[in-house]
């Protein structure tokens, strides 16, 4: 692991409107490490999500990346640094092979013609890199592919163009036994690879067994982020629905992440 972190946050806000959705979040994110953003509905996952990925401007705070202060205004920003986000819905046409769809938007051309054989060639080698396997043929349409090989081609498509932090949203919510075994094993791989993998999932089965740290927020603040190793299965959860656990997150005293500020669930209105 490398003692810098990839993405670090300091003091994200996030409001809409009358609605303080982030309140004084900090994440930092390791090359080399899968770090799990957990929390319940509403607790604020997407919207940092979105500020990170450039879709959503954040109010306050600071973002680095490698050590350095950096702006994402934008999603093309987001990309330039190597930030790719994997959605739930995956982003995929059902119409188009899995070459066209890795590339789609960002096609290669030679003259004014699509350069064909250096995308299927570059497709290959990104899959073959994952030790992807599942996949017959590479002109397949995606509307052929089970949910675990469609999970596989979005993952690839985010990894295609040199990233270095890859954001996954509920990668194995709608997939069987065989399928998120797969899924994680690929997940597992990314960070084994060298990059920085955040993952987001209800799932604690999936998060203990591919996490490296998990970051818990609750009702819009980062209320603990620690090492799986030091952490147990019930605290995690009574982080997310409670916001603390014994000597971890928010304080009794202040209600409070012990700075004085009150939590989200004090502001009307909910959290998106």
């Amino acid at each position: 692991m490398s003692a810098t972190p990839l993405l670090e946050l300091r003091g994200i806000d996030k409001s809409f409107g009358p609605v303080q959705v982030l309140r004084d979040v900090a994440l930092t994110v390791h090359p080399g490490e899968v770090t799990a953003l957990v929390g319940d509905n509403g607790a604020g996952k997407s919207t940092l999500v979105k500020c990170i990925s450039g879709i959503h401007p954040t109010d306050a705070g600071e973002v680095l990346f490698n050590g350095e202060p950096v702006h994402i205004g934008s999603p093309r920003d987001a990309a330039a640094l190597g930030i790719e986000v994997v959605y739930q819905d995956l982003a995929l046409c059902d119409n188009l092979d899995i070459v066209q769809n890795m590339f789609l938007g960002r096609e290669k051309r030679s003259g004014i013609v699509l350069d064909e054989p250096t995308m299927e060639q570059l497709a290959a080698e990104t899959l073959a890199g994952l030790s992807v396997r599942t996949v017959t043929s590479l002109r397949q349409h995606v509307s052929s592919l089970s949910g675990g090989q469609r999970q596989t081609v979005a993952i690839a498509k985010a990894v295609l163009w040199n990233s270095k932090l890859v954001i996954l949203d509920e990668p194995t919510a709608a997939l069987g036994v065989a399928q998120t075994a797969q899924v994680l094993e690929l997940v597992r791989r990314l960070a084994d690879n060298g990059l920085a993998v955040v993952l987001i999932s209800h799932n604690m089965n999936d998060v203990f067994a591919v996490s490296d740290r998990i970051a818990a927020l609750y009702l819009g603040q980062m209320v603990a982020q620690v090492k799986t190793t030091d952490i147990t299965h019930a605290q995690v959860v009574e982080l997310i629905t409670a916001g603390r656990s014994g000597a971890l997150g928010l304080t009794t005293e202040t209600g409070s992440n012990g700075d004085g500020t009150q939590p989200a669930d004090s502001i009307p209105g909910g959290l998106r």
